[in-house]
């Protein structure tokens, strides 16, 4: 099963939502099926049953805000993944969620910490040997929103980065975090098996086919493990 939440206008979360989000929902769906998955598109997370939380599946997260998980799906989540029978695709603002809930940074593998930037970048891939990167570009130029992160985790493999000198730092709030400027990572959190991205702002990234590949190569290593 392939679990995909978007995000929902829930009161405590941000003003604006992701325009993108059925185009994204779609993609995914398909990009599932393509993977042996069946798809549950999903966009308010407390009609998921706990227990299907649990079990064998894969979590795709594009969300954002203080996203309402009840305590009972939290659980589930937690020690789904933690069992190695849930794994999880975070996407774009996944990073930018549940504030008030402790684990949830440690599963996505960093806090969204804002974004100076929204400009043309050329990424840099730091790590050609993953299923997700291994037919990347040598050249791949890239808009998006570019994120600030912090508490990114300390066995997070970074994949994907803002290539040097990319990004005006004379604009409000712009710097470089400890962590550098990642734009794609992957790690373990007990058996479970995590990916994120911050890529996906914009209807061209899900009509981009480097960019679904990119997904499909990282569903798969979510799936089937090491890579």
């Amino acid at each position: 099963m392939f679990i995909v939440t978007e995000v929902a206008p829930y009161p405590q979360g941000p003003a604006g939502v992701h325009g993108v989000l059925p185009q994204a929902a779609t993609a995914l769906a398909e990009l599932a099926s393509m993977t042996g998955l069946e798809p549950v598109p999903v966009t308010d997370v407390s009609s998921i049953p706990a227990e299907e939380l649990a079990s064998d599946s894969v979590l795709a997260l594009f969300t954002i805000g203080e996203t309402p998980w009840s305590e009972a799906q939290r659980s589930a989540v937690e020690s789904g993944v933690r069992s190695g029978h849930v794994g999880v695709l975070a996407v774009h603002s996944a990073t930018d969620a549940c504030v008030g809930w402790d684990y949830y940074g440690r599963l996505v593998g960093a806090r969204f910490d804002g974004h100076p930037w929204t400009t043309e970048f050329e990424v840099e891939v730091r790590d050609r040997s993953h299923p997700a990167t291994i037919a990347l570009p040598d050249s791949w130029s890239w808009r998006d929103e570019v994120y600030l992160f912090r508490d990114l985790r300390e066995d997070a493999r970074v994949l994907l980065e803002v290539a040097p000198g990319q990004l005006d730092m004379s604009v409000t709030g712009a710097r470089v975090p400890e962590c550098g400027l990642p734009l794609a990572w992957c790690h373990n959190d007990g058996a479970g098996r995590v990916f994120s991205t911050s890529l996906g702002h914009f209807p061209s990234a899900w009509e981009s086919p480097t960019f679904l590949e990119f997904l499909v190569g990282a569903l798969r290593w979510v799936v089937d493990g090491p890579g």
